[in-house]
């Protein structure tokens, strides 16, 4: 019998996170390294963004470097990743199936989004990779929604990362970067918010985050790299254990934390 996957909500952080991964890189590496091996990955990148969830369905998925004025060693980086034309198809049942509407790419790659913590995780790229968009302009009862959708490929072999970051305010990043140097309270405050909330399951206070969080606004100015956490949320099912397996703060505003959502027993 298949194994259930649990869901994962990695942080990709900044494209050095590739060079240098500290601590969060080896924790997403341990986890991989304890989950029995994936038929296939679903990866949900909070730099894929579209207007309906689309699927990649490329045989060979290129890496895409997204970001500009890094070093040059980050470019020469190639994530030889392959897809699964049976498994995409299969997500896109999966979501035809919960009733949204669906559209498919035939020559996606992998943004660093998905790449960076990929490499970390699954260096040889042994299992194929899936990608799927997220939907911005539907905020978070959206991605809950769509991670919902994927829950049953689960128990069929398919592990579900969403790749964010749990706080995202470039702009204070850039102050701290040329004044203080310190890590706003903010970024403590609503991390610890989102861990008190999700290990309490409490589903409505999360979709909710812009108005009942501590700093929720200023720790996402946009949505967009928060959205990831909801669809892994949604993935893990109904009676989800939210565990965390990583926190920590790079580039003084970046909260790596890091989170498997595994159905309870008897749940």
């Amino acid at each position: 019998m298949t194994q259930i996957q649990p869901t994962l909500f990695v942080p990709h952080g900044a494209p050095t996170f590739a060079l240098r991964p500290g601590a969060a890189g080896a924790a997403l590496s341990a986890m991989a390294g304890s989950l029995a091996l994936p038929r296939a990955i679903v990866i949900v990148s909070a730099h894929w963004d579209t207007a309906v969830p689309t699927v990649g369905f490329a045989e060979r998925p290129e890496t895409i470097h997204d970001f500009w004025g890094f070093p040059d060693e980050l470019y020469e980086i190639r994530y030889p990743a392959t897809g699964c034309r049976e498994a995409s198809e299969e997500v896109v049942a999966a979501l035809k199936a919960a009733g949204l509407p669906v559209a498919t790419d035939a020559s996606r790659g992998l943004d660093h989004g998905a790449w960076v913590p990929l490499r970390l995780m699954f260096p040889d790229a042994e299992v194929p990779v899936i990608p799927l968009s997220i939907q911005s302009r539907g905020g978070p009862a959206q991605a809950y929604k769509l991670g919902q959708a994927l829950a049953p490929l689960t128990s069929k072999g398919f592990l579900v990362i969403a790749s964010g970051n749990l706080t995202h305010n470039l702009r204070d990043y850039q102050l701290a970067a040329r004044n203080s140097g310190q890590t706003p309270a903010y970024v403590r405050q609503f991390t610890n918010w989102l861990a008190d909330n999700l290990y309490a399951h409490d589903i409505d206070t999360l979709l909710d985050y812009r108005r009942q969080a501590p700093g929720g606004a200023q720790a996402h100015p946009s949505d967009e790299h928060l959205l990831p956490l909801y669809v892994a949320l949604g993935a893990g099912g109904e009676n989800a254990e939210a565990t965390r397996f990583h926190a920590g703060i790079d580039d003084y505003v970046i909260a790596m934390d890091a989170y498997s959502f595994l159905p309870q027993k008897g749940g």
